[in-house]
């Protein structure tokens, strides 16, 4: 694996060898360009010194192939109504126009003009600039220079166009503003990840990247703007207690649009004064037959380009209904950056989706925050590993795309990604909220009071199911624990090997060593592994191998099926969940009782040589991207692991 060098400077004026330029334009009222106007900015403290108002440019003078950032910059006033747009020059893409900050990449030279209006103290304003980008194509890019709240993560990634330059040559420097601590990323990735610091007004933090080929270096500038912030409160009855980004409604006219980003993603949320039913009611509370518009009137998002990927989602993936059926028992869909995991949260009775899942242009995928997950390296300590996979045909059922290559994917590619995600986290919904509780409902009740009486009084399904058909395993419970949720693994636990696992696990009534999660995630598993069964012939894979010590090692199966579902003993589990997550799916009892018994894996051969035991497959049919197979990197997307989904806990609350 590649490493990446990050350096941050300190505070000497001796360390400091870099200025950063600051294009500058400052116009009164209406039209105007002063493109000349440029000012060199000593570097002490971190603190540059911007006297200009207006728009500052980064990279103005660009090469091809560069990302430039504009930002509109009054640190001292209060703006509003921001719209940014392009004016002139070959069409750019850029996704915050109604941010501080847009950042887009011209892939032509050439004069681009923009315009940005907005209102500063209460007085409309409107300012014009203009982008020169030179013939010669940029070596290395730094994306994506955007405008965040203090206390946000932000991840700023490098892509390097000339192939002599090298991955572990990359440096990373912070030049200006308020000093950040990087976090490096998953080994390899040519990304860094902060936490946007406290500020006292807006501020400006600017950083470098650069890469060499042995003999010459290459560098691009990338700037963030830091956006003053209200305090979160540390009060127990705080739903978020970490910053939340800038999120609005989906539908500017939906009946909702003034409730629902204050019900249901702020950090203002407080568990004592949160919406009431009332107020964001149930999907189902409105209608029991919704319409994709009325779904749309309930999404909230960071960037619009991800509520019209939903909805195009739903228009041309959801033929059966399947979706819009399971949505009823939410009261909203958050879709923003900085989600990663996604998860469904009783809290505000919504879903809050990864956008990772539907982005179809690089230009969309730069806005999403590329933080790793944060359990990546729970249970390293084990000796065993329990990798998954969705898998047709004797192929991987979708592909990942390495962010490096920035390649455009056709919306067909991700659909089965956002549809197992779509029917776990719905299932968590319609566990608290089944159909047979919404006609009992209290409108006055919040949403969590809601749910806490049904857990009081008869318990919600998943309690049920643990009761009716329970899961025996002591140890997976434990083991669990440790992978999932990050507990300390005892010194039997870290000595158990993949055939102590085996004798643990496949005489039990699980389909996956997620299952074991909690009785939430058990309920879930059960559904989402059928749903993607029935409705588009996917299988999971499971199996319990070794655990690599090197990068080179590979995954040695012990033991393994495919389609566990089908198991005598896990169908009638199965048949249970769906029976009461989506009772309209009358014909899911027949297909259960016809699930083929599991095909085991073959013992002592590779996780990746394991993947094609299913009967009658074309070989041929296998996609190749630029000479490598697309289903060996999305083997290596989670190092054998399959999406590990995510159960957001319920706060404690005074």
């Amino acid at each position: 694996m590649n490493n990446i060098c990050i350096k941050q400077k300190g505070f000497s004026n001796a360390m400091i060898v870099l200025a950063l330029t600051f294009v500058a334009l400052i116009v009164q009222g209406c039209g105007g360009s002063s493109s000349d106007n440029k000012t060199e900015v000593p570097i002490d403290d971190f603190t540059p010194i911007v006297t200009q108002t207006g728009i500052i440019a980064f990279d103005d003078a660009s090469k091809t192939a560069q990302p430039i950032e504009l930002f509109l910059y009054y640190p001292d006033d209060t703006l509003s109504n921001i719209s940014w747009q392009q004016t002139t020059g070959n069409k750019l893409v850029f996704h915050a126009r109604h941010s501080k900050g847009i950042g887009f990449t011209p892939s032509e030279a050439g004069e681009y003009n923009f315009q940005v209006s907005f209102i500063r103290n209460g007085v409309s304003e409107t300012l014009s600039h203009t982008v020169i980008t030179s013939d010669e194509r940029s070596q290395i890019s730094a994306r994506l220079g955007h405008a965040v709240l203090e206390g946000s993560n932000v991840s700023l990634r490098a892509s390097i166009e000339n192939a002599a330059l090298t991955n572990n040559s990359i440096v990373w420097q912070q030049i200006s503003g308020p000093m950040v601590t990087f976090s490096e990323a998953t080994e390899g990735q040519s990304a860094v990840f902060f936490e946007a610091p406290a500020v006292s007004a807006d501020s400006l933090l600017t950083f470098t990247v650069s890469a060499s080929d042995g003999a010459t270096q290459q560098q691009d500038t990338i700037a963030i703007l830091v956006e003053n912030a209200a305090t979160i409160s540390s009060d127990d009855n705080t739903a978020y207690n970490t910053r939340l980004a800038t999120v609005f409604p989906f539908n500017a006219n939906s009946p909702y649009a003034d409730v629902l980003v204050d019900c249901v993603y702020s950090n203002r949320i407080d568990f004592r004064t949160s919406c009431r039913l009332n107020e964001l009611p149930l999907i189902a509370q409105d209608t029991t037959t919704p319409t994709i518009d009325d779904i749309m009137d309930r999404v909230v998002v960071s960037h619009q380009w991800m509520g019209q990927r939903f909805k195009e989602f739903l228009q041309n993936s959801d033929q059966q209904g399947d979706f819009k059926n399971l949505l009823r028992a939410t009261t909203a869909i958050v879709i923003s950056y900085d989600i990663r995991p996604s998860y469904y949260w009783v809290v505000t009775g919504a879903i809050h989706l990864d956008p990772e899942n539907i982005w179809l242009t690089p230009d969309e995928r730069d806005t999403i925050n590329q933080a790793p997950d944060f359990r990546a390296s729970f249970g390293d300590e084990l000796n065993f590993v329990m990798p998954w996979r969705y898998v047709k045909n004797n192929n991987y059922a979708s592909f990942y795309y390495p962010i490096n290559l920035r390649l455009t994917r056709d919306a067909s590619e991700g659909v089965f990604d956002l549809a197992s995600l779509m029917y776990h986290e719905l299932a968590h919904a319609n566990d608290f909220f089944a159909k047979s509780t919404w006609a009992s409902l209290d409108r006055n009740d919040r949403i969590l009071d809601a749910a806490d009486k049904i857990l009081k009084s008869t318990g919600i399904q998943s309690d049920l199911l643990s009761t009716s058909l329970p899961l025996n395993g002591t140890q997976m419970y434990r083991l669990a624990q440790v992978r999932y949720q990050g507990e300390t693994a005892t010194s039997s636990e870290k000595n158990y090997n993949p055939s102590d696992v085996t004798g643990f696990f496949s005489p039990e009534h699980a389909p996956q060593f997620y299952n074991y999660t909690s009785k939430r995630e058990d309920y879930a598993m059960l559904f989402d592994g059928f749903m993607m069964k029935a409705r588009y012939d996917i299988d999971r894979d499971v199996a319990i191998t070794s655990q690599p010590q090197n990068a080179g090692e590979q995954y040695i199966v012990t033991w393994g099926q495919r389609g566990r579902i089908g198991d005598t003993n896990i169908k009638a589990r199965v048949d249970y969940v769906t029976r009461r997550i989506l009772p309209e799916f009358t014909s899911a009892s027949s297909i259960i009782n016809d699930l083929a018994i599991p095909i085991a894996m073959d013992s002592g051969k590779t996780w990746a040589e394991n993947l094609a035991i299913s009967p009658e497959v074309n070989q041929a049919n296998k996609v190749v991207l630029d000479g490598v197979p697309l289903n060996n990197l999305k083997a290596n997307r989670f190092n054998a692991n399959g999406p590990i989904f995510y159960e957001k806990p319920i706060p404690k609350r005074n």
